[in-house]
């Protein structure tokens, strides 16, 4: 008793501490004049530490920690390797675009090349379907999964799904993107390095010695049956990592929030280190440890394996760690998504003078009550993390052949690129719940290069445009 007490007050004390810090850092901060640039993007006062800690804990979350683990293979990495480049390409190719065009939401930036509202509320509606539908009930279910495996605790992951919404939602209503992020930064902290401390006990616990795992546990050649195909790295993988870093609300809004291109140009950099260098060891070593230890347990091989081997005290500092990283991920999917109805569609189609900070109270705990009624669909799911990234195909694909065309054409009809959109997520909903001829992520690649050829296609010969490339990227990023 004594030992869970100390527990429970480690657990409480880390958390409150992450809170406490995050309103000294905001209270004091300058606000803009401009409520929707206060609210969704900090009022442009990110310094490139909180856009890097707020990009690398929005992403790394219980959904890669417990999701990634699960697959327990070496070859998971490779998504956070692919990243790295994902990153690279939102610094030097999407990012100037959207400070040249003082976008707020990345959707935005559609609606000035298209010259086109409507297509900017299209897209929208997507991200938010996606939100909605696919992460953030996947975070409220992977984050009280954990909680569950790593404490043995037998309480329904519903009530814990509701304990991290709640909480989560008061960030987001209450604090801005500027609470979240800064939030993110300190929880970062804490999570890489109790990650790191976690990899180091594992490879412990087993002599540092990987003898008994199976080949296909360790190899980074993937087969034709594995998760990850070799040869999938050179079509949709690279796609996968554009789409998700460079056009999605979700992530992309950290680094418009910063007071300059190069300020954000610096943390996204930094954040693209953080990938390379700390986050693929912790995202796949404990899972493969666990496999040794335990055998093929899926997606419970993380907390399982973090709740043997961490002392008591420490596991709770973890819980407040592992806790923090579910909530900023969970209120920075609650601020981009309110971000995206109140700019793009509410502001556009209902009321231009709506008081973001009220309207996106109300629409917060809509999400929250969608999210949470999601829940239980996700439960024994078996992989988390390849479920999220088949399921995304359904409108990352679409969306980035949008974002694409309007960066290499000029000319082209948005009815055009709308109804390439609408193409492409029946032509992956075909390909993934009718006939299924090759492996997802290549399936991604014939989607993105499919939605493309019908928008040029439409744009020609049903609305009479005429596309014209751009002919240098300069004039692309004006």
């Amino acid at each position: 008793m004594p030992l869970q007490t100390l527990q429970f007050a480690v657990f409480f004390g880390v958390t409150a501490l992450i809170a406490f810090a995050t309103y000294l850092q905001c209270r004091g901060a300058r606000s803009s004049s401009d409520s929707n640039k206060e609210y969704f993007l900090a009022g442009g006062g990110l310094s490139w530490m909180f856009v890097a800690g707020s990009i690398t804990l929005t992403n790394l979350s219980t959904d890669q920690l417990v999701g990634m683990n699960g697959n327990q293979m070496a070859l998971l990495a490779w998504w956070e390797f692919a990243a790295v480049i994902g990153l690279i390409i939102l610094a030097k190719v999407f990012l100037p675009v959207y400070y040249n065009n003082n976008c707020t939401t990345t959707t935005e930036l559609l609606e000035k090349r298209y010259n086109n509202k409507h297509i900017r509320a299209v897209i929208s509606v997507l991200f938010l379907l996606g939100n909605t539908f696919i992460y953030l009930p996947i975070l409220l279910y992977s984050g009280s999964l954990f909680m569950q495996s790593m404490f043995g605790i037998d309480v329904p992951i519903i009530y814990l799904s509701a304990m991290f919404a709640v909480v989560g939602a008061a960030y987001a209503i209450f604090g801005g993107l500027r609470a979240v992020a800064v939030s993110d930064t300190y929880s970062g902290v804490i999570l890489l390095s109790m990650a790191l401390l976690v990899v180091y006990l594992a490879l412990q616990a087993i002599d540092f010695n990987f003898e008994g795992i199976p080949a296909e546990r360790l190899t980074m050649i993937g087969g034709n049956d594995s998760p990850i195909p070799w040869h999938t790295l050179f079509t949709g993988m690279l796609l996968i990592q554009t789409f998700y870093w460079s056009t999605n609300q979700n992530i992309t809004q950290r680094a418009m929030a910063a007071p300059t291109l190069k300020e954000a140009q610096k943390g996204v950099f930094a954040a693209a280190g953080i990938r390379l260098l700390i986050v693929p060891v912790i995202i796949v070593l404990p899972g493969i440890v666990a496999y040794k230890l335990y055998g093929d347990i899926g997606d419970a091989a993380y907390g399982r394996i973090v709740g043997d081997l961490l002392p008591v005290w420490l596991s709770g500092a973890f819980a407040a760690a592992i806790a923090a990283a579910v909530l900023t991920s969970y209120n920075s999917f609650l601020n981009s998504s309110a971000a995206l109805y109140v700019c793009d569609i509410h502001e556009r189609y209902i009321d231009p003078d709506a008081n973001a900070k009220t309207l996106s109270g109300w629409v917060t705990g809509l999400f929250v009550i969608m999210s949470l009624m999601l829940v239980p669909i996700y439960d024994g799911a078996e992989s988390i993390i390849n479920l999220v990234q088949q399921l995304n195909g359904l409108l990352s694909m679409p969306i980035l052949s949008v974002f694409v065309v309007c960066l290499l054409f000029r000319g082209v009809d948005a009815r055009a690129a709308i109804a390439s959109v609408i193409f492409g997520v029946a032509l992956y909903g075909a390909f993934t719940f009718v006939w299924t001829p090759l492996h997802y992520i290549h399936l991604m690649f014939i989607t993105f290069v499919s939605c493309i050829s019908v928008a040029l296609l439409l744009n020609k010969f049903l609305f009479g445009g005429s596309a014209t490339l751009y002919h240098r990227y300069q004039e692309a990023a004006e």
